[in-house]
């Protein structure tokens, strides 16, 4: 009969604090930046070019932030690489998305103070979008982390219990 580790494994998780911070961040980013554009003076093609870019924006930080940890798993010996025409397309549109995005904002014929305000709102929302994607990505890495420990414990206390009654 093989004796049984009893190692220790640490799961690193974020507290609730944090994870209350981040979403916290996230919402008030959100809100801001559709107060801002709900507010936007000027014409109505404006408003929605900037709004789309606004979604743009967003959906292209969530994308490049789960690119990004890809690839670090990747290039850890994980599984599996990206095409580098993949790499082409999620830097690209992030850089496309922001660069229009900007373009609109500048061109825009609006008060200097309401372009600040927008395009301050704009940066913390994708600041706060990156930083909720590795919050999320985080904590779905520890779920995984604890089901693969809690499978093994079984796995050797059910081992343990037909080698204690083979006996």
């Amino acid at each position: 009969m093989q004796p049984l580790s009893s190692t220790t494994v640490s799961i690193q998780r974020d507290t609730r604090a944090w994870q209350f911070q981040v979403w916290a961040s996230f919402a008030v980013a959100v809100f801001l930046c559709a107060t801002g554009l709900s507010w936007l003076p000027g014409e109505a093609l404006d408003r929605a070019f900037m709004v789309m870019g606004y979604v743009f924006c967003l959906s292209t930080a969530f994308m490049l932030a789960k690119f990004v940890r890809d690839s670090q798993h990747a290039d850890a010996g994980g599984t599996g690489r990206d095409v580098p025409m993949w790499r082409l397309v999620v830097w690209g549109s992030f850089f496309t998305a922001m660069g229009l995005t900007g373009w609109g904002l500048v061109r825009m014929e609006i008060n200097d103070a309401y372009k600040a305000f927008l395009g301050v709102s704009w940066m913390f929302l994708v600041s706060s979008a990156f930083t909720l994607a590795k919050t999320l990505r985080d904590r779905h890495e520890a779920d995984l982390i604890e089901a693969r420990l809690q499978g093994r414990r079984a796995a050797r206390q059910e081992a343990a219990g037909s080698s204690a009654s083979a006996e």
